[in-house]
């Protein structure tokens, strides 16, 4: 048996990328990316075991195009917890519009999807990771605001972050990007950050 083509796979991935940005919340199958890929379903198949795993490898493939850990290296190589905490916000917060559209159409399925529920949560559990990062750096500063201990305040800092909000500030509140991205940072520095 021949080993799966990766041109291949990358068409496959780049088809269900689009289909998801393009569809509005509607359900992706895998016929649907097949044909769009210019394949056969049996051939998708070769590639991924099934549509949880395809559409998480399409969120993972769209931060390969959108080179995510380049928007990320300021924040891992910040020296001191504060400075964690905005640059994570920052890289995060200009992410959002890119990944909009896929994210929108992943939370409109998840309610009757479970393979599209998984592939978000997925996505969203690794940034609650960078949210509590930067937590715990203002922890291991003793720059963590009192009062509040480190997975509460992950907790808080993940859910101010979530694409949702931003929708509902700059889709219907009217917010511009530059608008949510000084007023969250703001919000979380007075939140979690000593004497902010």
């Amino acid at each position: 048996m021949s080993s799966p083509n990766p041109d291949t796979r990358q068409k496959i991935l780049q088809a269900a990328a689009d289909l998801l940005s393009e569809g509005s919340g509607t359900g992706v199958r895998m016929s649907d990316i097949a044909k769009r890929a210019g394949i056969s379903r049996q051939a998708v198949y070769l590639h991924f075991a099934n549509r949880a795993d395809l559409l998480i490898g399409a969120t993972f493939y769209v931060d390969e195009l959108k080179d995510s850990d380049a928007r990320l290296a300021p924040s891992r190589a910040a020296k001191t917890g504060r400075e964690r905490l905005d640059a994570f916000i920052e890289a995060w917060a200009g992410y959002l519009p890119e990944i909009y559209p896929i994210g929108r159409a992943l939370i409109d399925m998840s309610p009757t999807d479970e393979e599209a529920r998984s592939a978000w949560a997925q996505r969203m559990q690794d940034m609650r990771e960078g949210c509590e990062a930067a937590i715990n750096a203002l922890k291991r500063d003793g720059d963590l605001a009192s009062g509040m201990p480190a997975p509460q305040a992950t907790d808080l800092l993940w859910t101010l972050l979530l694409l949702p909000n931003w929708e509902h500030l700059t889709q219907t509140c009217g917010w511009s990007q530059k608008q949510y991205l000084k007023h969250i940072t703001a919000t979380a520095r007075r939140l979690f950050v000593m004497g902010a």
